[in-house]
């Protein structure tokens, strides 16, 4: 371990200054490091939260779009920064816990340990952003480069192994443009004891090191989505509906979601396939968007032009990635010393899924304790962090990909479904796999044990849809692990990986032919659009 006297002095250079790169400068500087940040967008410190959510960052699109801050996020900022929370609460955000939140006629109501962890945070990300970046630069040993861009990587020029030894900076045209490239003499080098990217999914950092003949991994898969979000604020003594854990569901052609904001206000997020380009249009349209919260019978309540206006149009985003970059080698040795990256520059999910801010910060985090611990011996630092974001972010990232190809694969069928013939008198057609009985298409199984499937992917979907769901609407204990799950406090595969749950999860499923019908989540497409044509 790096003692005190080895790290006095060290200098990181980040770039970027949104929540990855500001939860990197704030998780560095307070363990007495110094911390210069790049950022391309100049513009002055918002007075407010409501001025934050007019904030012109261009550079980072997403911030007027819904966000999550899960209980990982929080409960990070609770147990590091206690400072950094209050402010928050100070400037509007609510806690939002989640054992208040247990749904009725659940069969244990009472409290249990590890309640006081289901907690998240109802803030904008402009908010959280604006609170973050004040924090972090009343600390003297933050610097702010705003304006500025980040145009290449300085590297050692006679160490064995490649070496990072600073940014290579250059000023930014008013219209967002750097004024040279890399190779111009107008740019200059800030020297670093290390170099953290954290300038998001468009990061040019995997260019860089190829550039200089480092070929990183990068595993990329689209997630088959747009997504579409509006801001609204409740009106004067209105009172939000009563919520029971997470709001959200999937429709197949259409996903819904629902986020708390801060100082009353929500955002509703719908997203559509990628080729859906007339149900795309439909919501695009401000009134066609506010009509298709109202047809969804777990945002009508939100919808309701009774209870809030809306603050702002509707926002898209496109181009939506999941993106894992491995900077080793798959001995784990590091391709690069001097350098690491955080966030989305590091790994990348479906934003609808909310989970970019939490895992962000969590990462910054452990960069610092790798730091904290390794110092600056670059390969030891490198594999500690390495080793760590494996096991506590990339899960993620499989999980983000396995939960949009069995969207994609949901989708699919559907489409096959509405576009089959229709079967002439006496044709056999085989019924979807919703209709079955508990023992078609699955082998008897241990109890607790997932049965085969013709078809994973859709039993996996069944499974949710017949077996998770409604237990954790009916057991206290299943609704926790799913919460912690989501939440990010407990691995992706937590739910199926423990016996107990996973025979409530099962036995649940096997008893779906006799519980009442489950109410259908909203109308098939065709209905929906209909009723957005009205």
């Amino acid at each position: 371990m790096a003692n005190s006297h080895e790290l006095e002095g060290v200098h990181a250079v980040v770039i970027g200054a949104g929540v990855a790169g500001l939860g990197t400068a704030l998780a560095l500087s307070r363990q007495g490091h110094r911390v210069t940040i790049i950022e391309r967008d100049a513009t002055p410190m918002p007075t407010d939260a409501d001025a934050a959510f007019a904030w012109d960052r261009r550079g980072a699109p997403q911030v007027r779009h819904s966000h999550a801050l899960l209980a990982l996020l929080r409960n990070t900022l609770r147990d590091r920064y206690p400072d950094v929370l209050e402010a928050l609460l100070d400037a509007g955000a609510t806690e939002m816990r989640f054992a208040e939140m247990l749904p009725e006629g659940i069969d244990d109501p009472s409290p249990a340990p590890g309640d006081d962890d289901l907690v998240a945070l109802a803030c904008r990300r402009t908010t959280f952003e604006w609170v973050l970046r004040r924090v972090v630069l009343d600390d003297p040993r933050v610097t702010l480069l705003d304006g500025s861009a980040a145009v290449g990587l300085a590297f050692h020029e006679s160490s064995a192994q490649p070496l990072v030894t600073g940014v290579l900076v250059s000023q930014v045209e008013p219209g967002g443009s750097p004024r040279t490239s890399a190779s111009s003499p107008s740019s200059h080098e800030l020297a670093a004891d290390l170099v953290i990217a954290a300038n998001g999914r468009r990061s040019a950092a995997v260019g860089w090191l190829t550039d200089a003949g480092i070929g990183v991994e990068v595993q990329e898969e689209d997630t088959g989505i747009v997504y579409l979000s509006r801001f609204y604020r409740l009106h004067d003594g209105a009172v939000p509906p009563v919520q029971e854990g997470p709001i959200g569901g999937d429709l197949g052609y259409l996903k819904y979601a629902v986020f708390q904001g801060d100082n009353r206000t929500f955002s509703i997020t719908f997203a559509v396939r990628t080729k859906d380009d007339e149900l795309r249009a439909k919501l695009l349209d401000p009134a066609g968007f506010d009509e298709a919260g109202r047809v969804l019978p777990a945002t009508s309540a939100w919808a309701d032009p009774e209870l809030a206006s809306a603050i702002t149009g509707v926002h898209v985003m496109a181009g939506l990635l999941n993106r894992h970059i491995r900077f080793t080698d798959r001995d784990g040795d590091p391709l690069v010393l001097g350098f690491h990256a955080v966030g989305d520059a590091h790994t990348c999910t479906n934003p609808l899924y909310g989970r970019g801010c939490s895992l962000g910060i969590a990462q910054a985090n452990l960069l610092a304790d790798a730091l904290a611990h390794e110092g600056l011996d670059h390969e030891a630092r490198a594999r500690a962090y390495e080793t760590a974001s494996a096991a506590r972010i990339e899960p993620w990232y499989h999980a983000s990909v396995q939960q949009d190809r069995m969207a994609r694969d949901a989708a699919r069928r559907e489409q096959a479904a509405a576009t089959a013939p229709t079967p002439s008198e006496g044709t056999v057609v085989p019924s979807d796999s919703s209709d079955r009985s508990p023992t078609e298409n699955t082998s008897a199984g241990q109890p607790g044990s997932l049965p085969t499937h013709h078809d994973p992917q859709a039993f996996l979907r069944d499974l949710l849809i017949d077996g998770v769901f409604p237990a954790l609407r009916l057991h206290a204990v299943v609704f926790r692990a799913f919460v912690r799950m989501f939440n990010l406090l407990d691995p992706p595969d937590a739910l199926f990986g423990n016996p107990e749950l996973l025979s409530i999860v099962m036995a649940t499923y096997q008893s779906r032919d006799e519980r009442e019908r489950e109410q259908p989540l909203g109308p098939p497409r065709h209905e929906m659009l209909a009723a957005l044509a009205a």
